[in-house]
């Protein structure tokens, strides 16, 4: 490729109005300087934590005929790949083929997958998508982005404490995933939510853990915006772990904190906003997202095997 800009083709879901998946995702990384291409697993009005909306879901085919488009003008020849929100298994079975025809094109290609199964103990998606994330999309991923339920899914392990994570961890670098997020756990406290990351490359284990300040709302989109950030920095940092962690997390709290203060200053009454009250405040954090402080910082973790 003459062009420098790393190419991120990004498949997730879309809103018209509001802050999820590619909505989410998108602006940050272009901010960063990432090229970014869009196929939106669903089109629908607004997220679906409003209570009602309205749109379309792409299949299969119609995602065989975008990439079909895209590969015979030559346009799929992409650094990193990002997946998202998958409503259906037809879909979820044409990305893992579609993987692999861009690492014909690019062997070289990232992918960075974001399982969105479910979360607090509750599956909102098919259960048939999860032997395809097990036995066909994660092998083929080099980053992964679960919540804590979401690595429960995928390993069939229990995760009652820092150990058990730490195991569950394992199990998915021995699927040949080569960097695991867990981008939030319930291992915290009231104050904050715990992060745990490692990542193996060249032999060499890097591990870290996080301390995540809670705040007092319930965000829509943050695990979208965690996977296109972490992404990002990944990638400017020369795969540095505990750099892309703190600034990813730094960059987030900025966002989350602003999303509030707008909120707190919209005339309802907290602590229950409306969804539209709590819609990402993207735009107004662009200087954030360029330049993120470092709240809070990442622990280096030696012996958590």
């Amino acid at each position: 490729m003459t062009d420098k800009s790393p190419r991120v083709l990004s498949i997730q879901s879309h809103v018209v109005s509001g802050y999820v998946g590619n909505k989410s995702a998108t602006f940050p990384l272009q901010v960063l300087g990432f090229e970014v291409d869009t196929i939106n697993s669903v089109q629908f009005s607004n997220h679906t934590g409003y209570g009602f909306w309205k749109g379309q879901v792409l299949n299969d085919q119609e995602l065989g005929d975008l990439a079909e488009g895209l590969h015979r003008n030559k346009l799929d020849n992409y650094t990193h790949l990002l997946t998202g929100y998958v409503g259906s298994p037809l879909f979820l079975e044409r990305i893992s083929t579609l993987i692999k025809e861009l690492r014909e094109i690019n062997p070289n290609l990232t992918y960075v997958c974001d399982p969105v199964m479910g979360d607090g103990g509750q599956m909102y998606v098919p259960k048939e998508l999860l032997p395809i994330y097990k036995n066909k999309i994660v092998p083929l991923a080099d980053i992964i982005t679960p919540n804590q339920f979401e690595a429960e899914l995928l390993t069939g392990l229990k995760i009652n404490n820092e150990a058990d994570a730490w195991k569950a961890v394992e199990h998915l670098h021995s699927q040949g995933v080569k960097t695991v997020v867990l981008s939030s756990t319930e291992l915290g406290t009231e104050d904050y939510l715990l992060g745990l990351a490692s990542s193996v490359s060249g032999g060499q284990n890097a591990s870290a853990k996080i301390r995540i300040p809670k705040l007092p709302a319930y965000f829509t989109g943050t695990g979208d915006l965690f996977a296109a950030l972490f992404l990002a920095w990944m990638t400017l940092s020369n795969s540095d772990l505990v750099v892309s962690l703190e600034r990813t997390i730094g960059t987030m709290q900025a966002i989350l904190k602003r999303t509030l203060q707008h909120a707190q200053v919209s005339g309802e009454q907290g602590p229950k906003y409306s969804a539209a009250a709590l819609e990402l405040k993207l735009i107004q954090s662009k200087t954030d997202i360029e330049n993120p402080h470092c709240t809070v910082q990442a622990e280096i973790v030696s012996a958590q095997k």
